[in-house]
């Protein structure tokens, strides 16, 4: 596979990074939990501006049409800040499965509007207490209903900067879209936790290599020597090694079979495990204060402990992986199979 960006991809991923980054700082964040908020406004609306909403809603929906590549840009800068605001979850899996049951639904038509979801498999609900509208399941089918429709029970949670929910409703007070595609919802909101956790594994090494440069002792940057060197470049390459692994799941996602299934999985797998060896090793680095709430450390480590546990356990994505391991057929010439076939088709339409 060619997981070389286009010079627009890496554009917009860059112009996601500059925003988020000047909008979204450990300052911030404190100031927000000191006032017991878990959103600012006024980046929301800068990220309505730059149109990071409408990324995966069709055209006709009023939206770019973008494929989850490229959403998952904007999952891994959004990692990378800890983003407090559901993008990932209202822009990147509520919003496009709203557009697939109803493109016109007036919901739809406003780019500052948060849609929550709850999955069968994740209960739990994101932001639900502000959010338009809960795209909710039963029987297979998608119901939608306003929060002040439902009951909103709050859910603990290990991460101060998300809020969750319980979801009590009655069909009779939601709109009833019809069948839904709960799989690819599962999938698309698997792999972008994966793409966070890509942002975060790398936040927390630059973080630990910042700080390695400044502190000294016995006369030297903690950084120069080697014992820290090679915990840090040890979590470096576990981003490396998850990186690819990610964009072929991105890649692949639209294939919807099990190697398609099983690629989100390991993305998901092999992007948090990374995150965790990272967020760990930046608190190690950091010393004794780093297990203190004054370092910023512990709250990438935090998001990265929630992400691990929403959308699929690590046993739930182990287990489709070792379906596609165990009733498909492997090996190097299995591994590309669908590229080969499609240069073979390409040379038969350009012999014919």
């Amino acid at each position: 596979m060619d997981f070389t960006l286009s010079d627009e991809q890496v554009m917009f991923a860059e112009t996601a990074r500059t925003l988020l980054g000047d909008t979204c700082t450990p300052d911030h964040w404190r100031k927000m939990m000191e006032r017991g908020d878990n959103g600012d406004l006024a980046r929301w609306d800068a990220i309505v501006e730059n149109g990071f909403t409408l990324v995966m809603l069709p055209e006709e929906a009023g939206g770019m049409g973008l494929g989850e590549l490229d959403f998952a840009l904007i999952a891994e800068e959004a990692g990378y800040v800890a983003l407090p605001e559901p993008l990932v979850e209202s822009a990147g899996v509520a919003a496009p499965m709203l557009a697939a049951l109803a493109p016109d639904h007036p919901l739809l038509a406003d780019p500052a509007a948060t849609i929550a979801i709850a999955h069968p498999l994740n209960p739990v609900v994101a932001d639900a207490g502000r959010a338009a509208a809960i795209l909710l399941e039963r029987d297979g089918h998608a119901f939608l209903a306003r929060p002040d429709r439902v009951r909103l029970t709050p859910a603990e949670t290990i991460d101060p900067l998300r809020r969750l929910s319980h979801v009590e409703w009655d069909p009779a007070d939601a709109e009833d879209l019809g069948p839904a595609d709960w799989d690819l919802a599962l999938d698309r909101a698997a792999l972008f936790a994966a793409a966070q956790g890509l942002g975060l594994a790398q936040r927390a090494v630059d973080m630990a290599v910042d700080y390695a440069k400044e502190r000294q002792q016995f006369g030297k940057p903690i950084g120069s020597y080697q014992a820290v060197k090679h915990h840090l470049a040890s979590a470096q390459v576990a981003i490396e090694f998850a990186r690819p692994v990610v964009r072929a799941a991105a890649a692949e996602i639209g294939h919807r079979d099990v190697q398609a299934r099983a690629r989100v999985s390991h993305a998901k797998i092999v992007a948090l495990e990374a995150a965790d060896k990272a967020t760990r090793a930046s608190i190690q680095v950091h010393g004794a204060m780093g297990y203190s709430w004054e370092v910023d450390a512990h709250l990438f480590l935090k998001r990265t402990l929630a992400l691990t546990q929403s959308w699929g356990t690590p046993a739930f994505h182990r287990a489709r992986l070792a379906t596609r391991l165990f009733t498909q057929p492997v090996g190097p010439d299995r591994t590309f199979a669908r590229e080969a076939h499609a240069d073979a088709a390409t040379r038969e339409m350009t012999h014919a």
